[in-house]
């Protein structure tokens, strides 16, 4: 029995020797994969650095070492920054992946809006509106253009004279009154006759219109002289 026991023992140390022994053979495994890679690395990293310095030299390019050193220390300097941008870098393609639907969307109206225009004809009549500007353009010279911008504010101010109410309502009654004549069909008038047509009320009261119109107008002028 006290046999039967040692060797049970025995058997369970060997046993756990064999488990600490598969482990260190494992790890001694891991370890030499880790130097090889290691290794491998290092040549990889040997040759590309060969082959970029040909290149570089084959360029024409010069690398300072000490450039390049001051370089890698300012990235490990600021390696937080470095961080945050690629945060921001990906809250704006996050902020994009977001916004897309909303501009496509967007677009689609644009298009819509686009096709409602050219249904109506507004498209059309903006493209027949540029040979206004190409008739302006042929006709006026630069000189004009120069002139028009030094008196843009007197013709816009008569322009705004012009479309007052009792402008438009006389201008109105003026273009009336002319398309009521036959001009085809005017009386004659002697001298004599003349005379006694300038007693009527109604001539007396427009050569009086006349008259002042004329001396406002002299006025005005004598006004802007001075």
């Amino acid at each position: 029995m006290e046999n039967n026991k040692m060797q049970e023992q025995i058997d369970a140390i060997n046993q756990k020797l064999d488990i600490i022994l598969e482990e260190v053979m494992a790890q001694r495994e891991v370890r030499q994969n880790i130097t090889d890679l290691s290794a491998d690395m290092n040549i990889i990293g040997k040759d590309l650095f060969g082959a970029a310095v040909t290149e570089l030299d084959n360029a024409g390019v010069e690398i300072d070492g000490e450039a390049v050193k001051v370089l890698v220390l300012k990235i490990i300097r600021n390696i937080e920054t470095l961080n945050e941008m690629f945060d921001m870098l990906e809250s704006f393609y996050d902020l994009i992946k977001d916004i897309s639907p909303i501009l496509h969307q967007a677009g689609l109206d644009g298009i819509k809006a686009m096709n409602r225009l050219e249904q109506k004809g507004y498209i059309d009549f903006i493209k027949e509106s540029g040979k206004i500007i190409d008739n302006i353009v042929t006709h006026f010279e630069l000189e004009d253009v120069r002139l028009l911008a030094d008196n843009i504010v007197i013709i816009l101010e008569t322009v705004k004279n012009l479309t007052q109410p009792e402008m438009l309502s006389a201008i109105n009654n003026g273009v009336v009154v002319y398309k009521s004549l036959d001009v085809n069909d005017i009386p004659a008038y002697s001298l004599w006759k003349a005379m006694r047509v300038m007693n009527s009320p109604e001539l007396r009261k427009g050569l009086g219109f006349m008259i002042t119109f004329l001396k406002n107008i002299a006025s005005q002028s004598e006004n802007i002289n001075k």
